[in-house]
């Protein structure tokens, strides 16, 4: 069963928020924040607050994906998901 816009947001804010507590994630995760931020942009349900930030969450996760040390990635981007765990709740 696919999952709606919402169940989509929470995953998303999810996992972004484990990354900010955690300072630690996998590339498997980053490939998710990726695919959900795609996905939630192509929905015309999403609100527009939200789909304002979605493009910088989706460079997030590519960068994760691509980074040599990901656990640096994250910590350089604590501030940033603070930000987005807030505005996604």
């Amino acid at each position: 069963m696919p999952l709606d816009h919402n169940d989509q947001l929470t995953v998303l804010k999810d996992i972004l928020s484990e990354h900010q507590l955690d300072c630690c994630g996998t590339v498997s995760e980053c490939e998710q924040i990726e695919r959900l931020a795609k996905s939630l942009l192509a929905n015309s349900e999403v609100n527009a607050h939200v789909k304002q930030i979605l493009p910088n969450i989706y460079a997030y996760g590519q960068g994760g994906k691509y980074s040599a040390d990901l656990s640096a990635h994250i910590s350089a981007h604590q501030s940033q998901l603070a930000d987005w765990v807030n505005e996604l709740s």
